[in-house]
């Protein structure tokens, strides 16, 4: 019984493998296939342009006020720390050094300009996106828009 059921189904299968039909061009490469996917948010940097910052301070400004920040700062941290006067004054005057240069580095990256950044993308489409930076970005650039943002490809 088991040898006449085993029959019936190897029949049937063959019998069903003899029905199926394959796709044109299965197991080739047909010319649809052989052409690379577009790449839907790459493009070509037509142009860029410098934006003026729009804010201004005096250029000591950020120093100034970092420098005054750190110096209490680093007065506290020692005072609470129970350090002697002498390294109270040694951490004042860390504290301003310290806070000076951070003050610097946060005005001039507040004021500084941007960029825009002029793509015309593959699907025809012109788009214009602002960033600070355009770290070896350059005109007829191949490159791709990822996070709002121009990369290089």
């Amino acid at each position: 019984m088991n040898h006449r059921l085993l029959a019936i189904a190897v029949l049937a299968t063959t019998a069903l493998a003899g029905c199926t039909t394959t796709a044109p061009g299965y197991g080739t490469r047909s010319p649809a296939y052989s052409q690379p996917a577009r790449c839907m948010d790459c493009g070509i940097i037509t142009r860029i342009d410098r934006v003026a910052a729009g804010r201004t301070a005096p250029s000591a400004t950020g120093a100034l006020l970092g420098g005054i920040v750190g110096a209490v700062v680093g007065r506290e941290i020692s005072d609470q720390t129970g350090g002697s006067k002498g390294n109270q004054n040694i951490a004042t005057v860390a504290g301003a050094a310290a806070g000076a240069v951070g003050g610097n580095a946060i005005q001039n990256r507040v004021t500084d300009g941007s960029y825009d950044v002029h793509v015309r993308m593959d699907d025809g489409r012109s788009v214009v996106l602002n960033q600070r930076d355009v770290g070896g970005l350059r005109e007829n650039t191949y490159v791709r828009v990822v996070n709002g943002r121009v990369v290089l490809r």
